[in-house]
């Protein structure tokens, strides 16, 4: 009833709608129009409220279609071919924008916040898990305690396998899984990379439901009875993705400083995006930290093998069965972000290869199997990634008057802003609205600035031939022993954004001597304000090329624990941790014997017994003792990861702060002051050890 509800209000509604999208005003009428449409938003914005939400969706969409179809029947005049052509590229992009836009909006407006299902107390009721660790040239060190992890999870041993798949065909990795007890599976060959690896592992292994990790995503001891649970409840489930937490920070986190305290890159993803998807049975699978139904997978012919990305194509062809699938919101397992801004590239650049290559060859819009939801999602989620041409255009259009001056838009710089007001503001108000605390406002720009000029040949030459490239791995756990600027990469953004200071320049030159140059005073400011928030996000963009130093190799928790701390002098003394990682502990100094007295290892207290580690002094200053752990024997080392990666609630993190988008937008301005001052600095810096180098030389 509520639905036939529903579907005759929008039905009443459509022709109102269509005539406040297209009926023309000229600048001050829609001055008007679009100034109280804005209040009206921000005064429902005061409501907290799923739908009152809906209502702010549905006015920020029809102020947008009414931009657009503006935009298609207003002002594609032209003077020129150039012209034409240009202005014609600048519509198709703002109209990927307003698609995508749209597209998000039913994408993460209903999102489906899904609970723990519980297994039954009969665990003889509880299916058979294999759990597959594919790996092909990561080191050991990488490697190792993903799989000391998955046996510290707590379910059944008779109905858990933990096997290492190493398509590298490495004896330490063989020797190692016979150290801890794990299957080892290799093979002849490298074919169809890490879904082939996974193929593979199914033919020769028989548990009802795999669960697939990389290689350096960590699992808790929870992570199977978090998940398990759902597949007895819903016999058509095939697949349940968790999110891919990351406890390194990626290159925007450790190369900007404002990135840290803002959500990271995937965070939106695997938030409203993954819980929307939910909503509509069109979860993706991510290709880690997901447990699969196997029967699912026979039927669909194993993981698929057509893509580079044959995880999202393997949760589509499972769907298209009629299979079901799921979310859960709760991360139960943390690996490795991409080290450098390069490798992150590299990784970005084959999950748009692969999205790309699903388009052209098994085409969500076409074929049996999907519901117009699943479909849309599916297209969103491809559409995403060809967004490198249209950033790219969005970032040079305003050159095209301000150093040629061309006109790509045929009208008044007044009735230009008049429309695009209420169509940036209120979309930018209702995006921070519903998922501000994933994505703060703004910061999606740079995002993609980043990735933009690197996407556009890749995603053109797969979208032509989708057979073109193959699968590429991205490395994982690589330190960085000096900092550096990474030039290479961000080459055509400083290219850009020179062009775009002399756009500025000879806009302002212009502007102040509209008379003598017959310009529109009104025209020039639009393009200058347009080119200088580009400049901004471009600038944003180069900064995260200054890579800076990267030495830790393991990530520190903290966690308080109690010690035993023993001496040389056999004297022990009682402690507590301050935090803990893989590779030490730092602790509070029970008091001053330290200075006189070698610390020779510690024990961990914990509830299953004491872990004791041979440790050196690293340092220890103001009541806090750092320390460096020995080699570790892996009987012991398994329990440390028990106490430091696998507990239940190690990355469970408190949600991220309302976003505000002005803040956010001085956020990204500090991040511009910075690259230039710690630019200053550095060469500073290098000036006077160049200097003091000279004089010793001298001397």
């Amino acid at each position: 009833m509520k639905k036939a509800l529903f579907y005759l209000l929008l039905l009443l509604l459509a022709p109102v709608v269509a005539v406040i999208i297209i009926t023309p005003m000229d600048s001050q009428k829609q001055y008007t129009f679009g100034l109280i449409s804005i209040a009206i938003l921000f005064l429902l914005g005061r409501i907290k409220s799923q739908k009152v939400s809906m209502i702010m969706v549905f006015l920020s969409a029809m102020m947008s279609t009414r931009y657009i179809w503006w935009r298609a029947t207003e002002t594609l005049h032209f003077n020129s071919e150039v012209e034409a052509i240009l202005g014609i590229g600048l519509f198709i992009a703002e109209l990927y924008v307003w698609l995508i836009l749209i597209l998000g909006y039913l994408q993460t407006s209903w999102p489906l916040k899904r609970n723990i299902e519980p297994l039954p107390d009969d665990v003889s009721l509880w299916p058979t898990v294999d759990v597959y660790v594919p790996s092909y040239n990561e080191s050991l060190d990488v490697v190792r305690d993903t799989v000391l992890a998955a046996q510290c999870i707590d379910y059944p041993r008779d109905k858990l396998k933990i096997y290492l798949l190493d398509d590298g065909k490495r004896s330490e990795f063989a020797r190692f899984a016979a150290d801890v007890g794990v299957g080892y599976i290799t093979r002849d060959d490298n074919r169809h990379a890490k879904a082939g690896n996974l193929n593979h592992a199914m033919k020769i292994t028989k548990g009802e439901l795999i669960c697939v990790f990389d290689c350096d995503h960590v699992a808790t001891r929870t992570f199977l009875q978090a998940t398990v649970g759902a597949f007895l409840k819903d016999d058509k489930l095939a697949l349940l993705q968790t999110p891919h937490y990351f406890y390194s920070p990626d290159p925007f986190e450790r190369n900007l400083k404002a990135a840290r305290e803002i959500p990271n890159e995937g965070a939106l993803f695997y938030g409203p995006v993954q819980q929307g998807n939910d909503n509509w049975n069109a979860t993706f699978f991510c290709g880690s930290c997901a447990v699969i139904r196997r029967s699912a997978l026979e039927q669909i012919g194993g993981f698929a093998v057509e893509t580079v990305t044959e995880d999202a194509h393997t949760a589509l062809k499972m769907q298209r069965l009629g299979w079901g699938s799921a979310f859960l919101a709760i991360p139960l397992a943390a690996g490795l972000a991409t080290e450098r801004l390069g490798l992150h590239i590299v990784q970005r650049t084959r999950w748009a290869r692969g999205m790309t290559q699903i388009f052209r060859v098994d085409n969500p819009l076409l074929g049996r199997g999907l519901k117009w939801q699943q479909r849309l999602c599916y297209l969103n989620a491809m559409l995403h990634f060809q967004f490198g041409l249209p950033r790219v255009i969005f970032l040079t259009a305003p050159l095209a008057y301000l150093l040629f001056n061309l006109n790509i838009i045929h009208s008044s710089a007044s009735l230009i802003f008049s429309y695009v007001l209420p169509h940036l503001v209120m979309s930018l108000y209702v995006n921070s609205r519903m998922n501000g605390r994933f994505r703060a406002t703004f910061w999606g720009e740079i995002y993609e600035t980043v990735m933009a000029f690197h996407l556009v040949i890749p995603t053109l030459l797969t979208m032509i031939s989708p057979k073109h490239g193959k699968f590429n791995v991205t490395d994982k756990g690589g330190l960085l022993d000096v900092g550096f600027f990474d030039f290479n990469i961000v080459r055509p953004h400083v290219i850009c954004a020179l062009l775009l200071t002399a756009g500025v320049i000879s806009g302002l030159v212009r502007a102040f001597a509209h008379d003598y140059f017959g310009v529109d005073p009104y025209v020039i400011a639009l393009n200058v304000g347009w080119a200088l928030f580009s400049l901004i996000i471009l600038m944003a963009a180069i900064a995260v090329a200054r890579e800076t130093k990267q030495v830790r190799k393991t990530i520190r928790i903290d966690v308080s624990i109690p010690v035993v701390v023993h001496y040389a002098s056999g004297i022990s003394s009682r402690s507590q941790t301050i935090n803990l990682s893989m590779g030490g502990v730092q602790l509070k100094a029970p008091d001053r014997r330290h200075e006189d007295d070698q610390i020779e290892a510690v024990d961990l207290m914990l509830q299953t017994g004491a872990i004791s580690i041979p440790v050196h002094l690293i340092d220890a200053s103001a009541g806090i003792i750092r320390l460096q752990f020995q080699d570790i024997p892996l009987s012991r080392r398994r329990e440390l990861v028990r106490v430091v990666l696998s507990r239940a609630d190690a990355w469970i993190n408190p949600p991220g702060r309302k976003d505000n988008p002005l803040r956010s937008l001085m956020t990204i301005i500090r991040t511009v002051f910075e690259l230039f001052w710690l630019s200053w600095k550095d060469g500073r810096s290098n000036r006077k050890n160049k200097l003091k180098a000279e004089e010793d030389g001298v001397a």
